[in-house]
């Protein structure tokens, strides 16, 4: 046996008075426990207790070792009580990764609410469209879509289904005229989203398969949410997702481009590092952004009923 742990039965000897009482306390014989004592001994080379037929009593260098022990044994239970505790409920950090337009339209307005459900939660948000590298950085859940996932070995969980649309401002259309093609899509001013190339493949399909069109333009961003200022402000034609652009078209900000041809869509899901021994932290967050989410997301709801 390991000297810390012989360490933690002989405070439980001195506390508890003698070696029966200790072993009943911690549910081993009393033969055991006498023995484990007798190999602290011997390790030390130095006698800890006094036995007699009716008591115990500690050595001048027993009561020395005990006062280092019962802080053993008490930090060993405060640990032990800080992990059941933490396994019991959230607490502590979560650090999460999100898009910057999903994190300011989606995850943050609902932050609130969450951070409610869990009081003991801290949450550090990177929002961010670049890569990221769980294990390096150090995240413990990012919000990714599929395209952006180049990693068979992530584990996963589906959050909600992304729409995306082509949109334009009244504006644009009113100077540049309205596509009515996907042939069109050539005479306009697209905006590409330049960190992620899946998401400047601009295809079409009206049933008959899909087509893919080459598209040009003269503004690029490394984020969704600067395409849709630009696409607000009327500097061409976008491909965007719903959760970012239903709200301005619903204020007539925007309109629809080709809404005739079938929308593309993706999975919105939450990345995680390691499928077992999932930590609280990060299954509270799960769980509670895949209800608020799904089975129609709240973005959806209005468009879907209209």
């Amino acid at each position: 046996m390991d000297i810390a742990t012989q360490m933690i039965l002989f405070a439980a000897v001195v506390e508890n008075g003698g070696f029966s009482a200790a072993a009943r306390d911690l549910g081993l014989t009393p033969s055991a426990v006498s023995r484990q004592i007798g190999q602290l001994e011997d390790r030390l080379g130095t006698r800890l207790l006094n036995r007699s037929t009716r008591r115990i009593s500690l050595t001048e260098v027993g009561r020395a070792f005990y006062s280092r022990c019962s802080e053993v044994a008490q930090n060993v239970q405060e640990a032990e009580n800080l992990v059941i505790n933490m396994v019991d409920h959230p607490q502590g950090t979560l650090k999460v990764a999100a898009t910057v337009a999903f994190a300011k339209a989606q995850l943050l307005p609902l932050l609130p609410a969450f951070l409610a459900e869990n009081p003991d939660l801290k949450i550090s948000l990177d929002a961010t469209d670049r890569v990221i590298d769980l294990v390096e950085e150090q995240v413990d859940v990012a919000i990714r879509f599929s395209e952006q996932i180049d990693d068979s070995s992530a584990v996963s969980r589906k959050l909600a289904t992304n729409r995306r649309v082509y949109v334009a401002s009244p504006a644009y259309i009113a100077k540049h005229g309205v596509p009515m093609t996907p042939d069109d899509i050539g005479n306009h001013n697209c905006l590409r989203i330049s960190t992620v190339e899946a998401w400047n493949n601009w295809t079409f399909d009206d049933g008959s398969g899909p087509m893919r069109m080459p598209i040009k333009g003269n503004f690029e961003a490394n984020s969704a949410d600067a395409i849709y200022y630009a696409v607000l402000a009327g500097v061409g034609i976008a491909r965007l997702s719903t959760y970012l652009v239903n709200g301005a078209l619903e204020q007539g900000r925007l309109v629809r481009v080709l809404p005739d041809y079938a929308d593309e869509t993706s999975d919105i899901l939450a990345i995680y590092s390691n499928r077992r021994n999932l930590s609280p932290n990060v299954r509270a967050f799960i769980d509670y952004f895949a209800d608020a989410f799904g089975p129609v997301p709240p973005w959806e709801s209005k468009d879907q009923a209209a």
